[in-house]
């Protein structure tokens, strides 16, 4: 596991204990994609696939996540990153663990999202995060919109 990825899961489990029994993990950061992961036998629903509330909050935590990284290899500084709004569709149901991939957003869109913070102190940026399924089709979509505060 990677000095990032370390500092991202113990983050993530510090400021949020439920994530501990989600046992949720980072998986991997390149600098442009994030994943996190967790285990479907600690978030299963009584149809014994992955509970909808669980895969709502990893692809959350995945865009947080992402932008945590990001702003901390970015000249930017500190902030406050919430999560002011999110569309979520569930076209397939999940029955394996799942791992929830957080991509950059376009060049333009991060120059505008970083550019406004300097001049403000706030900003927001979309980002879309998904699940894939065991045959790569979206499981699990999700749009958030992320706010950053001074």
């Amino acid at each position: 596991m990677t000095t990032d990825c370390r500092f991202l899961e113990d983050l993530i489990h510090h400021d949020i204990p439920l994530t501990r029994a989600m046992q949720l993990s980072v998986r991997a950061w390149d600098g442009d994609s994030l994943q996190l992961a967790m285990p479907l036998a600690a978030n299963s629903n009584h149809k014994g696939t992955m509970f909808g509330g669980s895969l709502y909050s990893l692809c959350v935590l995945a865009g947080w996540g992402w932008l945590t990284l990001r702003l901390r290899d970015s000249e930017l500084g500190e902030g406050h990153i919430v999560i002011k709004g999110g569309q979520i569709d569930y076209p397939l149901p999940v029955a394996d663990d799942a791992v929830a991939i957080c991509a950059a957003p376009s060049a333009a869109d991060w120059e505008k999202f970083t550019s406004q913070f300097r001049r403000r102190g706030l900003a927001r940026l979309y980002l879309d995060i998904r699940i894939p399924a065991a045959d790569g089709a979206d499981a699990v979509r999700l749009r958030g919109e992320y706010v950053l505060h001074r």
